[in-house]
């Protein structure tokens, strides 16, 4: 009965403070709500009141920094087996100077990715999102990684290349807001461009057709250049991005003032995590690494015509050249063959005539002897060269004992194998084994005496029959490649 009273209670008490917290600030409004996105505002106000979480600690202790991020060909794709993207590399920077391990996670539903940071699934989200007023009131944003501005984009009049003055194209192009009423403009459904164009139609006193559009910002912008639509909006640093890939389009129509793109982070009493990325980028933004991501993004030619290229993941959805043979290779081994692409990345940038100091040759980078063994040359086709690959790796596997049965811990032994040979391996089996570690588990466990085994206490002990390796190189190999492996999981369907 005491318990009965107890709740009642507390539910009298929440519901006062809702009733309080609606008549000083007012609930979100319908456009406010869609970027809250669903999450009922009673469990928000409930967590925001009792959640003590410090997400700067909670970092620190896992050692990683989970983050979401969008799949597009400005912020996180592949480009030749590559993971590349002006996101992607600012939050690598910034978890490397933490010391964590950077963990990606995708999704291009602005709606999903607010409720991910609501729920602590994620620590930040770093996707263009625009520090508006009242996402302030939500999130903690940090300082602005870019400044833009939302703009028109339209198509050059029709023979543009043959007018003979500026003049004549600007007269074929609206530059004026007023000029959007009537106009039908499509913009991506739960951005802030429909609320941008409400507040102009308010403003200019006429009705401007707003098409809220599932499909992305830059699909949006293929389809204004491809004739489909006639205008949508896109933030100016974006649309900049493209305008090589689209020279018959027009951005220079702005539709808002200047505005901050951040990072999110979860509200918090002292958002040390936000005010630790806050100083690292005032000191990043001077450097000339950031200059240099900056420019490759946003001013290089170069990258802007890579965007559209077919192995760049955002447009094509492949990873490589090869993607149909490894796909064949990584079904005979019993591999994902996202996981096979990425070990030939990591061995050959998948160049086939790729050749390294010690003798190692090919996509797969055999060691001559293996390639003696197996019956191939520096003649081989690429082709061959993965489908031996692929049986070096079923003969490792018959190598590595039965009794390691979880299937990723499995590849990670035959990989160890594959790059240091499968002697050392098993040495470092034996040492987990005698220092009471799990020697069927690489992560945590063998790897570390894999790592250390160039060390004397270690290569000397009588449980390493094999003696010396150079341990750091193995590990760094194996994390590298199962990095990749995540990254092209998020980005490429299996």
């Amino acid at each position: 009965m005491a318990s009965d009273s107890k709740s009642y209670l507390q539910y009298i008490c929440i519901f006062f403070i809702l009733m309080l917290f609606v008549s000083c600030s007012g609930l979100p409004d319908e456009e406010e709500h869609e970027e809250i996105h669903g999450v009922e505002i009673e469990k928000k106000i409930e967590k925001s009141v009792h959640d003590t979480t410090n997400s700067y600690q909670m970092v620190i202790e896992h050692k990683k920094l989970v983050a979401v991020t969008n799949f597009n060909s400005l912020n996180y794709y592949i480009y030749r087996g590559e993971t590349m993207g002006y996101q992607f590399e600012m939050l690598k920077a910034f978890a490397d100077n933490m010391g964590v391990v950077l963990e990606i996670k995708v999704e291009n539903d602005l709606a999903k990715s607010l409720e991910m940071l609501y729920e602590g699934k994620v620590d930040v989200i770093a996707t263009g999102l625009i520090a508006t007023t009242k996402r302030m009131r939500w999130f903690d944003f940090s300082d602005p990684l870019i400044i833009t501005k939302q703009v028109l984009i339209q198509k050059l009049p029709k023979n543009w290349q043959q007018m003979r003055t500026l003049n004549e194209i600007e007269s074929g192009l609206l530059r004026s807001t007023i000029e959007l009423g009537k106009k039908e403009i499509h913009v991506k459904q739960g951005s802030a461009y429909q609320k941008r164009l409400t507040a102009i139609s308010n403003d200019i006193g006429d009705t401007i057709y707003i098409i809220e559009d599932k499909r992305e910002v830059e699909e949006l912008i293929q389809a204004v250049a491809s004739g489909e639509i006639k205008y949508t909006i896109a933030d100016q640093y974006l649309a900049m991005a493209n305008k090589q890939n689209y020279p018959e389009l027009d951005f220079g129509m702005p539709v808002s003032f200047d505005q901050k793109i951040a990072w999110a982070f979860r509200k918090e009493g002292t958002n040390e995590l936000r005010d630790e990325m806050n100083n690292w980028l005032r000191l990043f933004s001077r450097s000339a690494v950031s200059r240099n991501i900056y420019n490759k993004y946003f001013i290089s030619t170069r990258m802007q015509r890579m965007m559209q290229r077919d192995y760049q993941t955002s447009t094509g959805g492949n990873i490589s050249i090869y993607d149909h043979v490894i796909k064949d290779v990584a079904k005979e081994i019993g591999w994902d063959w996202r996981l096979l692409a990425s070990l030939i990345y990591q061995e050959s940038n998948f160049k086939a005539d790729a050749e390294n100091w010690s003798g190692a040759y090919g996509l797969m980078q055999l060691m001559p002897s293996v390639m003696l063994q197996f019956g191939i040359d520096s003649t081989t086709t690429p082709e061959m060269q993965i489908r031996v690959g692929g049986k070096y790796i079923s003969y490792l596997d018959r190598l590595i004992p039965e009794t390691v049965t979880d299937s990723i811990e499995r590849a990670k032994f035959v990989l160890a194998a594959y790059n240091t040979g499968v002697g050392h391996v098993l040495d470092a089996r034996r040492l987990a084994e005698k220092y009471n570690k799990n020697p069927n588990i690489w992560t945590d466990n063998v790897d570390f005496f894999s790592k250390n085994k160039s060390k004397p206490t270690f290569y000397n002990d009588p449980a390493a029959y094999y003696g010396y390796a150079r341990g750091e190189e193995t590990y760094d190999f194996i994390v590298d490649i199962f990095d990749r492996y995540e990254n092209y999981k998020n980005l490429v369907n299996k």
